[in-house]
């Protein structure tokens, strides 16, 4: 994720970073000021449309009524992009605070300080583990792989890696509870924050695996292009050469809507816009450290 001053608009507005929509549609908005210097060209000295039939004059007024429709569907492509980032956002914010209360209350339950150590190495693997399931992807080398003096930690690659650390997890929980370390009341109030584990990452596969619905998208994607397309068919006879400009910037803010809509909608990734899961987890990990200290 990127860290900006929201305050420094010109420093927006005159800097190009390596994941602006700019530079990404820089080569089709080329493109698209060659089609529409072409189609004005030949109209203009050729074909000469606008003097034979004078109608074709008012045909802007038909990408202006579209041009209403499509900021309505613009308004509800980010609203539903942007709020499954911000349910992202909000989920791993709560895997922060619930690795904290359970750390902190296993810290006053249990006295063995190997148990202690099993746990905090455990959370912190879960944390870890469950990044890079959103990513399709285990890093073995950002585990802890030492639990405790004795204990290594154990895991199937081909398997749900974060339902096997929670299993673990809880078993260890019972364990304790059948040698009398833990009360009854102590295991509800711990298995109140593992449940939340497992509803964190099953609110996180949810995002992940249910994209905005493939026709929608397509069906956007073609209004854009056709929308683009045929706007130098209605403004060349009443601006002629400067159409080009002014069709490439609407291009510019539609597309690039679109592609910011497209970068954010899935949030666990490793755009640039992405949740920042790496950092989320580096603070996890010395959250629990810094917990076993006090």
């Amino acid at each position: 994720m990127i860290d900006y001053n929201p305050k420094e608009w010109f420093t927006f507005i005159f800097r190009f970073h390596k994941n602006d929509t700019l530079r990404k549609l820089l080569p089709v908005m080329a493109g698209i000021v060659v089609y529409c210097t072409v189609i004005a060209y030949y109209e203009l000295n050729y074909i000469k449309l606008a003097e034979t039939i004078a109608e074709l004059k008012n045909i802007s007024i038909l990408h202006s009524i579209l041009g209403f429709v499509i900021s309505l569907l613009l308004v509800f492509r980010t609203n539903t992009a942007y709020d499954r980032w911000w349910e992202g956002r909000k989920l791993w914010g709560a895997l922060i605070n619930n690795s904290r209360n359970l750390m902190m209350l296993l810290n006053s339950m249990v006295k063995d300080k190997e148990e202690r150590s099993y746990f905090r190495n455990m959370i912190i693997n879960y944390a870890y583990a469950l990044k890079n399931h959103l990513r399709n992807t285990v890093v073995e080398s950002e585990f802890v792989m030492q639990l405790n003096s004795k204990e290594t930690l154990q895991y199937k690659r081909d398997e749900h890696i974060p339902n096997q650390l929670a299993q673990q997890l809880i078993t260890r929980v019972m364990q304790l509870v059948e040698k009398k370390e833990l009360s009854t009341e102590q295991v509800w109030l711990v298995n109140q924050n593992l449940q939340a584990f497992t509803d964190i990452c099953g609110g996180c596969e949810r995002i992940k695996k249910t994209p905005i619905p493939f026709s929608y998208s397509v069906f956007f994607k073609k209004f854009i292009f056709f929308y683009i397309m045929t706007m130098p068919l209605g403004y060349v006879f009443s601006l002629g050469y400067y159409a080009a400009p002014i069709i490439v910037f609407i291009f510019y803010v539609l597309a690039s809507m679109e592609l910011i809509a497209e970068e954010i909608e899935d949030p666990f990734g490793q755009d640039a816009n992405d949740l920042p899961t790496d950092n989320i987890c580096a603070a996890i990990k010395q959250s629990m450290y810094e917990l076993e200290q006090v």
